[in-house]
């Protein structure tokens, strides 16, 4: 299968050698360069470098090859499923231009060994990476080693390119980042009224079942929904008490506990989840004076019919049909079965991380969301719809990918001419502009002074109350969560040079527990925080405050950038879910592939560091680790020029 595109570009990129003049030809048969991510872009991309004749690339990517990628990754074929996806990219290219150098890694690039001194070996460094985490910590490795960074990614139709270099243009984190998308613990737990409430609890009930258990990703009723006041309120906590034994005498323990006594029974699980639970529901009365109230099910006596029209098996895969209501609890049943083997292979202590790919995890969200959902009178979903909600997917479109590979190669041209200020954030919009072009170029946009990651003096206000936050909180929440730090050290500026955390692990492990309060810290501390793997330090200024909005437990303030100019709402949208169409003076973060977050999931998680008191700052060699991501909003100017991309 070609992608005719696909095809074209290959054509162009095969004249291009030859149409190079001297100098450019000669930077680009002798530069080094690192791609990062050999997916739907990578593998485009990878085929233009070796047909413009880079005789030196190394490429990176920790997956491997799934039947799914086949119908728009060219690179790939049947026979190459489970494979590295960077060995085999590496090997098909090279049947292109068997003259070129590939070096390939399967590996992450937030792995410690690709440091400051990996990326400095290189001239510029191409990004075609479908996480915000990776890209995160790819543009902090490349600010720290000063080497060009070609960003890119594409959402559907949508597509952006951009050039990021150390002093002279803004940064990946330059601008304030959309917050993820959320939803009260409450509205989960209690009061589901659309599709994605009971997506979202269904992964938390993965998670509490057979993962890394949260205490805010309870799936329980809530007796501290705001909604419940007075006597309802108390009713619901008193029959709680009341009730000491539920689903065949088991008593209530936490969700995990109870289910490990049961031995994952799926019959008593199923009673307590949408038996025992929603009459418990029913019985805060005040949430349902202006609700629809929920219908428990009974496991012996299912409904069924799904509430909504059947599709005709005939005429659709089996992923796009609605399961009825008994199907739902047959697949419930196997898949926790499924499940708890898999929790059993994998010895004591061990834990599951949900997986859209794997067939067992998907299953067991997808009947668990719609069986919740058809207790709240909510449309159920098909797998295929629930697995683009639940796994955050946006379709990847082929010619999207291989135009975007093509500008990412344009873009590295002017760099190694050393034209740089000639090069631009290109925008491949879905409609074309009122210029009838789809392609928009705009002028890159330099460093924002108060970024805290790039600016010469990183600095940020976070408001907080010193009397509740812990030094955990500090350390999971607000150093690693919000600014993104992997092995961080912190010390309070009070001339003592006291270690609030440390990033040898269990040096200050005893603090983890302690409130902030309980250090000397006041509003107008100051924290210096530091981690020498990202080779990054940022000064933090603690305000007290006795309670944020909306029960937040920290808010940054002051120092963070100022958002830049907002899109043209009076432009279409792509979708109801999806980014706003890029328009001239604002580009918007779009993900290649399969990623547009709806909550907070990374693929690879920051190893976590402990903490202790009274211990001096140390330094380290050079290593570094990966780091959380957070979205891209940057303004951008339109160029002056036609919107033509010259070479």
């Amino acid at each position: 299968m070609v992608c005719p595109i696909s095809g074209s570009f290959a054509s162009i990129m095969a004249a291009l050698p030859s149409t190079l003049v001297s100098p450019t030809r000669d930077f680009v048969e002798n530069s080094k360069v690192l791609v990062v991510g050999a997916g739907g872009i990578g593998c485009e991309l990878l085929k233009n470098l070796v047909l413009t004749n880079f005789k030196y690339i190394e490429v990176i990517d920790l997956d491997t090859i799934d039947v799914s990628n086949l119908n728009r990754q060219f690179l790939f074929q049947k026979q190459h499923v489970g494979k590295s996806k960077a060995q085999v990219a590496k090997e098909s290219a090279l049947r292109f231009n068997p003259d070129c150098n590939i070096i390939a890694y399967h590996d992450s690039i937030t792995n410690p060994d690709y440091g400051v001194n990996f990326f400095k070996k290189f001239t510029l460094v191409l990004n075609a990476l479908d996480n915000r985490a990776a890209r995160n910590h790819v543009n902090r490795m490349c600010l720290a080693a000063d080497v060009p960074l070609v960003e890119s990614g594409t959402a559907g139709y949508l597509g952006q390119v951009t050039v990021i270099k150390k002093g002279l243009t803004e940064c990946y984190e330059c601008e304030p980042k959309p917050p993820q998308k959320t939803y009260p613990g409450c509205t989960i737990r209690n009061t589901p009224s659309e599709p994605i409430h009971c997506i979202v609890w269904a992964k938390y009930l993965f998670n509490q079942l057979f993962g890394e258990e949260d205490a805010d990703q309870d799936v329980s009723p809530d007796t501290e929904d705001p909604e419940l006041a007075g006597e309802a309120g108390e009713r619901a906590v008193q029959q709680e008490a009341g009730e000491n034994a539920i689903g065949g005498g088991i008593q209530r323990t936490s969700t995990r506990a109870w289910a490990v006594s049961t031995g994952y029974d799926a019959a008593k699980l199923f009673h307590k989840l949408f038996h025992d639970d929603v009459k418990y529901l029913l019985s805060m009365e005040k949430l349902w004076q202006k609700r629809r109230p929920p219908t428990p099910l009974d496991w012996n006596n299912l409904p069924e019919e799904n509430g909504t029209a059947e599709v005709d098996s005939n005429t659709r895969i089996q992923d796009q049909q609605l399961w009825s209501i008994r199907r739902c609890a047959a697949v419930f049943r196997d898949s926790i079965e499924q499940l708890k083997e898999q929790l059993a292979a994998r010895g004591d202590g061990a834990e599951l991380v949900w997986d859209k790919d794997d067939e067992a995890s998907m299953d067991f969200v997808t009947c668990a969301a719609n069986i919740r959902a058809h207790i709240f009178g909510i449309p159920t979903k098909t797998r295929f719809d629930i697995k683009s909600m639940a796994g955050n997917i946006i379709p990847a479109i082929a010619t999207t990918n291989a135009v975007i590979a093509g500008l990412i190669v344009m873009e590295a041209l002017k760099i190694l001419s050393g034209n740089i200020n000639k090069c631009k954030t290109v925008f491949l919009n879905r409609q074309p502009n009122p210029r009838k072009k789809l392609l928009v170029p705009c002028k890159l946009v330099p460093p924002n002074p108060k970024c805290y990651v790039c600016s010469a003096k990183p600095e940020v206000s976070v408001q907080l109350n010193i009397n509740t936050v812990t030094v955990k909180t500090l350390e999971d929440k607000i150093i690693k969560g919000q600014f993104g730090m992997v092995a961080p050290d912190v010390e309070i500026d009070d001339g003592k040079g006291t270690i609030l955390i440390s990033s040898e692990e269990g040096e200050t492990e005893a603090n983890n527990s302690k409130h902030l309060s309980e250090f000397g810290i006041r509003s107008g501390s100051r924290l210096r925080a530091d981690d020498f793997l990202q080779n990054y330090e940022l000064v933090i200024n603690v305000i007290h405050v006795d309670q944020l909005e909306e029960d937040k437990e920290f808010e940054v303030v002051g120092q963070m950038p100022e958002p830049g100019p907002q899109p043209d709402t009076s432009q279409p949208s792509t979708s109801t879910n999806g980014p706003t169409e890029p328009q001239p003076g604002t580009s918007k973060d779009v993900e290649e592939e399969d990623l547009m977050i709806i909550e907070d999931e990374e693929e690879d998680k920051a190893t976590s560091s402990k903490a202790t008191t009274g211990v001096k700052r140390k330094t380290s060699d050079s290593s570094d680790q990966p780091m959380a991501k957070k979205v891209r909003t940057a303004a951008a100017e339109v160029a002056e020029e036609d919107d033509i991309i010259p070479l």
